[in-house]
């Protein structure tokens, strides 16, 4: 039995691009949205302020290597890096993962993981997979630009546009950097239908005919979704998994704040009943093709705000180590080859490794502890 590797979930809109300035600003990144925080209750930690002030640009190369080199001295051994291929026309912030494809001196592996849905203005205003890199916004009646729900819509195409979306993911797999295992590269998918099925298959064909075993395709994992498993098809769980109950103290919170109106429908969870129920679950589960998801913290009021933030609250570097050594012991003992971790840099969800001025390098050093 070997250990783990230690995947983290990589945001990628820390650089500037045409489309964010068009639809948020002139010189909007994630990094605004961070900054706007505010807080909402007593003791809310908020905002988030990286350590030495370190709001970097993901569009420089040192900034990339500083992030690999930290990840890697504390035992991260791969950026799931989220990737924003809407269609054929549309392909965002690239940046980051085209800087570690060319690089030679990298030091972690990076995979994609294709967020594949519309860019939506509001995470409230229209039903289905939502994505926006701010805080929900109602639309203007008489701007038809700001009053359009879709921002870039979302189209899987056919066979010949399969072929053109695997060719630039074959550029990524061909890179010194690219994570392979056993001789499939890995490509993560967060949404799942029948046609992504097909999409997937094709793309095994073109990966075979060009000298990999496959494509190990993970697929993120909902509940009551019959997502087909075979020698390729892996799904892991999310980190929200663990949200299905609260303590008493926590729901009683939950009724105050919405009887309140200071926090409409701002729900909070505790860190401990999250993790517990994460790993209860990963204990008693038989599914070979699972991977588990770990979390750092959550808070998503930065993007969600009072309306529809959800807060975790008792979190600390001490209980991470603890809950994630016991979820490496667990995947080791069902010889699972990753875990996924949410996240390395989620600054506006609260879900991050990287160094802040609160707890410094702890978290990361935690994970060092929990490997050792």
């Amino acid at each position: 039995m070997t250990t783990p590797q230690i995947i983290a979930l990589y945001l990628p809109q820390y650089h500037q691009i045409p489309e964010n300035n068009k639809f948020w600003g002139e010189g909007f990144t994630d990094w605004v949205t961070v900054k706007k925080a505010k807080p909402l209750f007593d003791g809310h930690d908020q905002p988030r302020v990286p350590l030495n002030d370190n709001y970097y640009d993901l569009s420089e190369e040192a900034s990339v290597l500083w992030q690999a080199r930290l990840a890697k001295e504390h035992g991260i051994n791969a950026f799931g890096v989220y990737h924003y291929w809407f269609n054929n026309n549309s392909n965002l912030l690239t940046k980051p993962t085209e800087i570690m494809r060319d690089s030679h001196e990298l030091g972690v592996k990076y995979f994609l993981t294709w967020d594949n849905c519309s860019w939506k203005r509001s995470w409230s205003n229209v039903k289905g997979n939502d994505w926006a890199p701010t805080l929900d916004i109602v639309p203007d009646k008489n701007n038809a630009n700001e009053n359009n729900p879709i921002l870039i819509p979302y189209i899987l195409g056919n066979e010949q546009d399969w072929e053109k979306h695997y060719l630039y993911a074959k550029f990524h797999f061909e890179s010194e950097n690219y994570l392979i295992h056993d001789g499939k590269p890995l490509f993560c998918i967060m949404n799942y239908d029948r046609q992504i099925q097909k999409m997937c298959d094709y793309w095994q064909e073109l990966a075979q005919k060009d000298g990999y075993k496959g494509i190990h395709f993970i697929f993120k994992e909902y509940k009551f979704l019959n997502i087909p498993q075979d020698e390729f098809r892996f799904n892991y769980e999310p980190s929200n998994s663990g949200w299905n109950s609260t303590t008493f103290r926590q729901r009683l919170k939950n009724f105050i704040a919405k009887r309140m109106g200071w926090a409409d429908k701002m729900k909070f969870y505790d860190y401990d009943v999250v993790w517990k129920n994460l790993l209860r679950h990963a204990e008693a589960n038989t599914d070979s093709h699972l991977y588990y998801g770990a979390y750092v913290g959550y808070d998503d009021t930065p993007r969600r705000g009072k309306k529809r933030g959800k807060v975790v609250q008792g979190g600390s570097p001490e209980k991470f180590s603890k809950y994630l050594k016991r979820l490496l012991e667990i995947s080791t003992a069902q010889n699972k080859p990753f875990i996924f971790i949410t996240a390395w840099n989620e600054w506006g969800e609260g879900a991050y490794l990287e160094p802040d001025t609160m707890n410094e390098y702890r978290y990361l050093k935690a994970v060092k502890q929990a490997l050792q």
